[in-house]
């Protein structure tokens, strides 16, 4: 018994460590949920703009309307409270960090902030206009929107395609778990390039090549960053696997 009790008690442990983690994370994204109350309905008025504005929409569904401003002031809580959600996630992942390491830490929660708006603006104002004219004319049918499915249709787009320029992040993280290397990645980067196309195809909206093409030049120029991110994560000691 005692030796059973002495093989658990690390697992609970990292249990505890996660749920407190969580726990932490959960109450950064409501504060900041809230907080995005105060400034959803002019956020909406931005995400409105690509169709026309918020008179080009129309809602059919008597709670669609604070439906939208949910889900809006949701987002925004997400952004607002992603450098505490990284945080409590790197911080989950690499326990007892030396003082000299910790860095790491801060250095992956800046990138991992800064790659996720970029990846919001390039969705927004690159490829959604494009996206936009494409869906809106096609078959030279009228199209008047419906609010909740024109909000949420914005809202995939720019979390998906934020979340999909975290990849040095990620590949980050796996090089400094021993998952991947620098040399690994540079080696397969002809089926990393397969992989991104179908997801993509998967990621991007309408089945406009010129769409696709949009998302795969930025996520391919990230992919080889991140195998700058991994052989940073790995240090000197990978140097000679490139």
């Amino acid at each position: 018994m005692p030796n059973e009790e002495k093989t658990s008690m690390p697992f609970w442990s990292h249990i505890e460590e996660l749920r407190k983690r969580l726990f932490i994370a959960l109450i950064a994204l409501v504060i900041a949920t809230l907080l995005s109350f105060t400034f959803a309905e002019k956020t909406i008025d931005i995400l409105t703009q690509p169709i026309g504005g918020i008179t080009a929409l129309q809602s059919i569904e008597v709670t669609e309307n604070i439906g939208v401003f949910t889900r809006v002031s949701l987002m925004c809580g997400v952004i607002i409270a992603l450098p505490v959600i990284l945080y409590e996630v790197l911080a989950f992942i690499f326990p007892g960090l030396k003082p000299t390491e910790r860095r790491w830490v801060f250095i992956g929660l800046v990138f991992g902030t800064v790659f996720f708006l970029v990846g919001i603006y390039f969705a927004f104002y690159i490829m959604l206009p494009r996206t936009l004219e494409f869906l809106v004319s096609f078959m030279d049918v009228r199209t008047i929107p419906r609010f909740s499915s024109y909000i949420k249709f914005i809202t995939n787009l720019l979390f998906w395609i934020g979340v999909s320029f975290e990849m040095p992040l990620i590949v980050f993280i796996l090089a400094k778990l021993r998952i991947v290397t620098a040399g690994m990645l540079l080696k397969q980067w002809r089926y990393a390039v397969i992989i991104i196309a179908v997801l993509s195809a998967v990621i991007t909206p309408t089945v406009d090549p010129v769409n696709m093409g949009l998302l795969m030049i930025p996520l391919i120029g990230l992919y080889f960053i991140s195998i700058l991110f991994a052989f940073l994560a790995n240090g000197k000691e990978k140097k000679s696997e490139l």
